[in-house]
């Protein structure tokens, strides 16, 4: 398919046609030692050699190299177009996907929007690094016509035209969103249709918000037929089965543009309830009850619980967040304190379900908590360590002995890594590790990282969260190295006398 090609659905795909096989830039700053260059080389290679595959097992299999690869290497330009690429053609395929074919080979948890969504995270964080080429422009903009959203694809291709005001990819693209806009215009109706409960959703009962057409001739929500689908793949209507997944069903422009121009108010109302679905506020967090995570500490999650599924697509379409949550079990309830998480990866699942990647973030301490569609959303406050005055010298002297550490610790991942050439799971564990080591000027943030270096119980890593005390984090994750080193597990409440290292 051409830059400029338009397909059957209306929309142009740019900049998907192929990978780059440039030469990785190990250069300046995020450069790498040869040794993980070369690894991270290999991985963009495989997941060129899948992407030409043209299949879309072969697409995922693509942005699982791809992924890799910036976990070792974040923010590499090639490495962040590739990825970003295939994750269009994921959802070209899947919105040009024959309706007929789903009879045979449903694909009902597949989602074009999230992979369009995906696409637009990577094209912005590459607009960022390379704002004077167009590459960014191109990959943005076909996202965004993905996603149906033409005036900012049109802007897209406009600020790109900037750049390089003689690139035939954005002429072509600017040719034809105009063309659809005055097919749109032409087409437009004058007559403001009667407010009736034709524009209602029959599950919420309310003004259809994002509507979705099923096969079967019956309009929804598109968060409510998600919550449906996710029990089952029959209409909530008609009960009709239903081969394609809510996700697979693009929102129907025309009915959307209806109800937005002609019910002005009651739609921002919609809008206002469905943003305060997405966007939990500054001290408000849904929570996914399972294990104690601490800041700085990588977790990977299957997602498959209808509740949870629900929950993790709300977040996606918001800050991102949560709260991951364990039980006590001292009193068999809910921890008091426990760490918000940010998802850093996320991979739809062909039957709805998700892989998800969580990075923990900050601490907080659940001060109540209430039930929401299923899931536990809390009210939080933050907590953070006592802090030195600046200038004093209990601060000096913790930076100095977190900057020694930081040595140890850099010569402890090296020795580690070493010993574990042959079993690349561990290495590249590792090597996420390394990268992720904070600035020992952050000897707070740098106390948690330290501790993730070693596999905690927890009820330890509970304790962790709990302390405001960054020397005595630092000490007793010193006393975790130290005794993963020996082999053996010390119980802390037996140790007396100073860590093996000046803390």
């Amino acid at each position: 398919m051409s830059s400029a090609d338009s397909s059957s659905s209306g929309f142009v795909l740019l900049g998907v046609e192929d990978v780059e096989d440039c030469a990785l830039s190990n250069e300046g700053e995020g450069s790498l030692p040869l040794d993980r260059f070369g690894y991270v080389s290999d991985l963009v290679k495989k997941g060129n050699h899948a992407f030409r595959q043209s299949r879309l097992d072969m697409f995922e299999q693509a942005i699982n190299y791809y992924t890799r690869a910036n976990q070792i290497k974040p923010n590499d330009p090639i490495i962040l177009g590739n990825r970003c690429a295939t994750y269009l053609r994921i959802s070209q395929f899947l919105k040009l996907r024959d309706s007929s074919d789903s009879e045979d080979r449903p694909l009902s948890g597949l989602d074009p929007t999230i992979h369009a969504e995906l696409a637009l995270k990577d094209a912005e964080k590459l607009g960022e690094i390379q704002s004077n080429t167009v590459r960014p422009f191109i990959l943005k903009a076909s996202a965004l016509l993905l996603l149906e959203k033409y005036e900012l694809a049109r802007s897209t291709v406009i600020s790109g035209l900037q750049v390089d005001p003689f690139s035939n990819s954005l002429q072509g693209a600017l040719q034809h969103l105009e063309k659809m806009q005055a097919g749109n215009n032409g087409r437009r109706s004058h007559t403001k249709p009667e407010r009736t409960d034709d524009f209602d959703c029959t599950l919420c009962l309310k003004l259809l918000y994002e509507p979705i057409t099923t096969p079967c001739g019956h309009s929804f929500c598109r968060s409510c037929l998600f919550q449906s689908m996710d029990r089952g793949n029959k209409c909530p209507l008609c009960r009709t089965v239903l081969f394609i997944s809510p996700r697979m069903s693009a929102v129907s422009v025309t009915l959307n543009s209806i109800i937005q121009k002609n019910f002005p108010e009651e739609y921002a109302e919609r809008k206002a309830e469905h943003d305060g679905l997405t966007n939990f506020g500054a001290d408000l967090m849904p929570l996914f009850v399972m294990d104690v995570v601490i800041p700085c500490q990588k977790y990977h999650l299957h997602i498959f619980e209808p509740r949870y599924r629900l929950m993790v697509r709300r977040i996606m379409e918001g800050s991102r967040r949560m709260g991951m949550v364990g039980i006590d079990p001292t009193t068999g309830s809910f921890a008091e304190f426990a760490c918000e998480v940010e998802i850093t990866e996320c991979e739809p699942l062909p039957d709805g379900r998700f892989l998800i990647e969580v990075e923990g973030r900050r601490r907080f301490r659940i001060i109540r908590s209430r039930d929401q569609d299923g899931y536990r959303v809390a009210e939080v406050e933050w907590v953070r360590d006592l802090q030195l005055p600046d200038g004093s010298q209990e601060r000096v002297d913790l930076l100095e002995s977190t900057n020694n550490i930081a040595k140890h610790a850099s010569s402890w991942l090296t020795r580690a890594r070493q010993a574990s050439q042959q079993d690349r799971s561990r290495y590249e564990k590792l090597l996420g590790l390394e990268r992720m080591m904070p600035t020992p000027r952050d000897p707070e943030r740098f106390s948690f990282w330290l501790a993730t270096l070693t596999n905690r119980t927890p009820r330890e890593k509970l304790d962790l969260l709990q302390l405001t005390n960054t020397r005595e984090r630092i000490s007793r994750a010193l006393i975790y190295m130290r005794s993963g080193e020996l082999g053996c597990r010390l119980d802390l409440n037996t140790i007396t006398n100073a860590p093996p290292y000046t803390i």
